[in-house]
């Protein structure tokens, strides 16, 4: 019996090996059906492999192709997974690409997308838009523009005359953006201290802030933040964000506004609003903070025992993965949660909202990821 016991569990761990392999192989027309976790839009196999990976609980994944005859959900990339990291079954169907999240491998956290997709409108996210001559000049100005992540170009050809020629540049969040963000007490939640805020090099300054002041009204996005220089950051990198407004007392939302002709501040206790900053070099000692009685909610890649929060920090930072952490302290009801260090991260990749056919347009990701820099 000790003897089957041993042969078990030595089975267990090499099929837990396996499923941590290193696969980045694409299967085409191979469903990996069921354990959805959500879908996601993307252009191709490719950069639906690198959403799961980017996804901190996807382990695999099904794309439809632009092929998928079946009804119109073409584009899509099914994100999944499953307590072994494998899919428990496959089948064949047209139309589809199935593969693995590259988490196991070396891969690049902000991959090179050189590719362009002709025929097909990266819908929505717009945030500028201008007249080029081709669809080369108008990745030119999204690799050129720090916000750009993407851009869809309408050619000559395009049957609405008045919008032909033009290069729609769009936004989506490099920065890591935490989901859902809750007073809770016992629990101590920070930053990884190696979060990239900016890839730009950019001279300090300070932030201007304005204490117990409210800014009401022409709101962007609501998102969670930690502090006032939390939010100031997210709004600094939002291209349309021209002031932003934070309510402590509300689980800690951030407001971004959007109005360029004019600011009426109101005093108001518990809220710090503040401008953001486009070409200095904020001060992140926000990130090395900790916050105490803070969670940061879901989004976990995985959990791990810990003495304390400051080794929570460290094993943090030294996963190149992590991007923020959640730590329970050895206080709270529930014992089975104590001492667990919740590892976390978001999607920082180009993501376009929705991706569409449309004929005679064009479509793609800025080359900063590549190397490229037009000055």
């Amino acid at each position: 019996m000790e003897t089957l016991w041993i042969l078990g569990l030595l089975l267990s761990i090499c099929s837990l090996s396996f499923s941590q392999e290193c696969n980045q192989q694409l299967l085409e027309n191979v469903d990996f059906p069921g354990a959805d976790i959500k879908f996601v839009f993307s252009p191709d196999a490719n950069h639906c492999q690198q959403l799961c990976t980017q996804h901190p609980s996807c382990r695999y994944f099904t794309f439809s192709r632009a092929d998928w005859i079946k009804d119109n959900s073409y584009f899509r990339c099914y994100l999944k997974t499953s307590p072994s990291g494998q899919p428990t079954v496959k089948t064949q169907l047209q139309g589809v690409t199935s593969g693995f999240s590259l988490k196991p491998c070396s891969s690049e956290s902000k991959p090179c997308l050189p590719q362009l997709y002709h025929n097909v409108d990266f819908y929505g996210a717009d945030y500028q838009s201008l007249f080029t001559a081709d669809y080369d000049e108008c990745q030119r100005a999204c690799t050129r523009d720090p916000a750009c992540q993407f851009f869809t170009f309408i050619n000559g050809a395009f049957t609405t005359e008045s919008i032909r020629y033009k290069c729609h540049l769009k936004f989506s969040w490099s920065v890591p953006v935490t989901s859902i963000l809750v007073r809770t007490t016992g629990l101590v939640s920070g930053f990884s201290h190696n979060t990239e805020i900016t890839q730009e090099v950019k001279p300090a300054c300070e932030g201007k802030l304005f204490p117990s002041t409210d800014i009401p009204g022409n709101d962007v996005v609501v998102l969670p933040a930690v502090s006032p220089e939390h939010c100031q950051t997210l709004c600094s990198a939002h291209p349309v964000c021209t002031y932003f407004s934070f309510v402590r007392y509300n689980n800690f939302n951030c407001y971004l506004k959007n109005n360029k002709n004019e600011m009426v501040p109101k005093a108001k206790e518990g809220v710090t609003s503040g401008l953001p900053a486009r070409f200095c070099q904020l001060d992140t000692s926000w990130l090395k903070a900790t916050y105490e009685g803070v969670d940061f909610r879901n989004d976990d890649i995985r959990n791990e025992l810990k003495d304390d929060a400051d080794t929570c920090q460290k094993t943090c930072n030294d996963d190149p993965t992590c991007q923020f952490y959640t730590y329970v302290k050895a206080n709270i009801f529930d014992r089975e949660d104590w001492r667990r260090c919740y590892l976390k991260r978001a999607i920082t990749i180009p993501a376009p909202p929705k991706v569409t056919k449309l004929a005679n347009a064009v479509s793609g990701f800025q080359l900063r990821n590549c190397g490229h820099v037009y000055t």
